[in-house]
């Protein structure tokens, strides 16, 4: 039987009732805040209680321009649990202070944090249970399959993917916000105390303690991710479809809507290979039809955008080539990174973690193709180090790449 959901572990038995649902807070799902004043007796309330802080947002990706939240949850050992609503109160830093150094917790820390921080709340520590989740190797990570493996509930999601926009925000909504961290503290200790216990405390503080300094990766040309692009074969289409993603873009900032929800990629795409001249080239779509002129202005800027300034098919890569090529382009490289691959698969999966979590694959091939002057352990460690690698991490792959390295200049 486990001894946390108190179910049956026999294969033989039948199979278990389901698990109970969390419904609502222990103590009533609470109004949202959206005055200064109460936002005094927030700040109040989360200073008297004790403990780490449990935290969570609400965004509205999909239907709103950019990654802004619009709600924010938090709970507190002798606080009681508060919504408050951030953009009738943009600036939270009362709430910052109250907290203080106190630790945070989050599920998925990464979404999160750069909305939280843009109403100024940023983690002094933290602990992040879905991270913790894969250092410990949980199959599944989200939080409902988080919350059943250590507590044995279930986490209705009914309402992940609503527009958090809306106001009033539905009771349902606000019953689904609050329950979001309405038992991360418990999940938080069984979590940590699963960490001890396989030796993994220390990874884990090494990457909580990485995630302070995190911030949202900006990619290069982000017009290149446009859905159906692959279709486009000239520089010339590749411009086309770049000033209509620019122009895209700029209206639906202007417009506070999600440039998806404005027009998806595939019209977008459409739009570039039809090589429209007039209205009626368009593809027949609302959006299209109202603002034609400007997708119409956008098709003729890439089509007399000069050759010199065509944009690439590919981005420039300062790296290695991709490891799929290495037999070919260079074979000793391919044998040295295919020798710490079959170790750090081996290291993984006796200690339960994921490869991923022990080395990120992009630092792992810049090493291994561009290796320190001296092969020793301490030279691949410092190695790693610069491209970000954590202390941890480098205590276990350093060696790896000593030894394959070894093995290859030997035979």
């Amino acid at each position: 039987m486990s001894e946390r959901t108190g179910r049956v572990d026999d294969d033989t038995t039948e199979a278990p009732a389901p698990l109970p649902v969390l419904h609502v807070p222990e103590d009533g799902v609470p109004h949202v805040v959206t005055d200064e004043h109460e936002l005094d007796e927030v700040a109040d309330a989360i200073a008297a209680g004790e403990g780490p802080v449990a935290i969570d947002a609400e965004r509205a990706s999909g239907y709103r321009y950019g990654q802004r939240a619009y709600l924010v949850q938090l709970k507190r050992e002798g606080s009681g649990l508060w919504l408050i609503d951030p953009i009738a109160l943009p600036d939270l830093t009362p709430v910052a202070e109250a907290i203080g150094d106190a630790e945070w917790i989050l599920h998925a820390a990464t979404q999160d944090l750069a909305c939280l921080a843009e109403v100024g709340l940023r983690p002094r520590q933290l602990f992040d249970t879905e991270l913790a989740g894969r250092l410990l190797g949980l199959p599944r990570v989200g939080l409902a399959a988080v919350l059943e493996h250590y507590l044995g509930i279930s986490l209705a999601k009914e309402h992940s993917a609503v527009d958090w926009s809306t106001r009033p925000l539905p009771e349902p909504w606000l019953r689904y916000a609050a329950l979001d961290v309405e038992v991360l503290g418990e999940l938080r200790n069984l979590m940590g105390a699963d960490l001890w216990e396989q030796g993994k405390s220390e990874w884990a503080r090494e990457e909580f303690e990485a995630l302070l300094n995190w911030t949202p990766q900006v990619r290069p040309e982000p017009w290149r991710r446009t859905s159906g692009i692959n279709k486009v074969r000239t520089r010339r289409g590749l411009a086309v479809v770049r000033e209509l993603w620019e122009t895209r873009d700029g209206i639906a900032a202007e417009r506070d809507i999600s440039p998806g929800r404005l027009i998806p990629d595939p019209v977008l795409i459409e739009i570039a290979l039809s090589e429209p001249h007039t209205p009626a080239d368009l593809p027949r779509n609302r959006a299209v039809a109202r603002y034609q002129r400007q997708w119409l202005a956008a098709v003729r800027r890439g089509n007399d955008l000069p050759e010199a300034r065509l944009p690439d098919r590919t981005l420039p890569s300062e790296g290695p080539p991709p490891a799929k090529t290495w037999p070919e382009k260079n074979p000793v490289a391919a044998a040295r990174l295919a020798a710490t691959r079959a170790q750090l698969t081996a290291f993984a999966e006796e200690h339960t973690i994921p490869v991923e979590n022990v080395c990120s694959p992009e630092p792992l091939r810049r090493v291994v193709w561009t290796p320190p002057r001296q092969r020793t352990t301490e030279a691949f460690a410092a190695a790693l180090a610069e491209h970000g690698v954590r202390s941890w991490q480098r205590e276990i792959v350093a060696p790896m790449l000593a030894r394959a390295f070894a093995a290859s200049s030997t035979e």
